[in-house]
């Protein structure tokens, strides 16, 4: 029979899981001059992650440390390719002025 509370718990784990490690790999990558290698270091930190994580912080068994790591490697990068290209990078936030109202956009309260 299915444990599902012990399903859930994994996925939980691994919902956490996943934006630690997107930032660890997108911090990392740089390193890696052809792009093809990306989703095998990917998938190694997110293991290695996963299990040290469920090692250290939880009383979740090897193998079932690496099913976190699966499920938070999937979950990475299905939330990173989501996101790719919708967001602000942080200069374009921090660089970004103030929005310009006209005049006659402006609505006084007094003026009712």
């Amino acid at each position: 029979m299915l444990n599902l509370d012990y399903l859930q718990k994994i996925l939980i784990i691994s919902i956490a899981l996943s934006p630690i490690t997107c930032t660890f790999i997108q911090k990392t990558k740089k390193h890696f001059k052809k792009s093809k290698f990306i989703t095998l270091y990917s998938f190694l930190v997110n293991l290695i992650i996963g299990f040290l994580f469920c090692v250290t912080f939880t009383d979740i068994t090897f193998p079932a440390s690496l099913w976190v790591g699966l499920f938070s490697f999937l979950g990475a990068d299905t939330i990173y390719k989501t996101l790719e290209g919708k967001l602000a990078s942080f200069t374009d936030i921090v660089t970004k002025k103030g929005v310009t109202i006209s005049e006659e956009n402006i609505i006084n309260k007094e003026e009712e």
